[in-house]
């Protein structure tokens, strides 16, 4: 088996004796922050919008923004180091060594880069809805942290019901968004999603589905999925990816036309651009 090289706290390293402390806030309370890239022939997809997205997540969460060049660099190495066709690369920056508790250290964050080897992602997939709400108006709202425990439950419910994904709605009963995905439906033929408000992430392929296939934003029961003419999830690893199950309704011809045809212009546009 190939030994994978990750970037950590400023050197290349093996992984299997890289190590970070015990004591990384990342690890202790999930005081950290990350991005997940597709990468395809060693070339990471829509970099730019990624750190970005990075730094306002740091933000965020109080931590100081990363130095871009230095994320950049390490990207760059990971990617010539793994060599593969279509790569999982993966920012992870964190509060670093710290007391136990929440207080933060001194001794500034940990970033790390890793990359594995991915597949391409089935043009359909079904989840179920669970019964946990997020929280629109919560502290970590819209930020992509660490602290993923709430989407570890979740989608252990989705496997246990033969499904890929997970999808919740949001404390006043809207649909807000998938453990790992943005959503979105077609209703007589017009496309839509959650806004930001709704608490969902805002999500690099979502916006890149607003920007080219177009769609609206709009508040939505949870049970829209329930009777939706078409159902898809986005995502930095899905892309565009149909649900052809919700629960325990069959999704009729999925991938629809509505679906289909926002599949096949983010293919396009995707291949046009490595860094829209």
């Amino acid at each position: 088996m190939t030994t994978l090289t990750i970037w950590l706290d400023g050197s290349l390293h093996e992984a299997d004796t890289a190590r970070v402390s015990v004591f990384d806030h990342g690890l202790t309370v999930g005081d950290g922050v990350f991005e997940t890239i597709k990468a395809v022939e060693g070339r990471p997809f829509a970099l730019t919008r990624h750190l970005r997205r990075l730094a306002r997540s740091a933000h965020g969460l109080g931590l100081p923004e990363p130095d871009q060049d230095e994320v950049r660099h390490a990207c760059e190495a990971v990617l010539k180091a793994n060599p593969m066709a279509l790569g999982r690369l993966r920012i992870t920056y964190t509060g670093g060594f710290s007391p136990m508790g929440s207080d933060r250290g001194t001794e500034g964050p940990t970033l790390v880069v890793a990359i594995v080897e991915t597949h391409r992602r089935p043009d359909t997939t079904a989840v179920v809805t669970v019964p946990w709400a997020r929280n629109e108006r919560g502290a970590l709202t819209g930020l992509k942290t660490t602290s993923y425990g709430e989407n570890v439950v979740a989608l252990a419910r989705a496997r246990e019901h033969g499904a890929s994904e997970a999808l919740f709605g949001n404390t006043v009963g809207a649909l807000c968004e998938g453990t790992g995905s943005n959503v979105f439906v077609a209703l007589d033929g017009e496309l839509y999603t959650p806004p930001l408000t709704s608490g969902c992430l805002a999500g690099i392929t979502r916006a890149l589905v607003l920007d080219w296939v177009g769609a609206r934003e709009a508040d939505l029961p949870l049970d829209v999925v329930e009777r939706a003419e078409e159902v898809f999830l986005t995502s930095t690893t899905r892309d565009v990816q149909a649900v052809h199950r919700v629960d325990e309704r069959t999704v009729p011809g999925a991938p629809g036309p509505v679906t289909a045809k926002a599949m096949r212009i983010f293919t396009e546009r995707a291949a046009a651009d490595i860094d829209p």
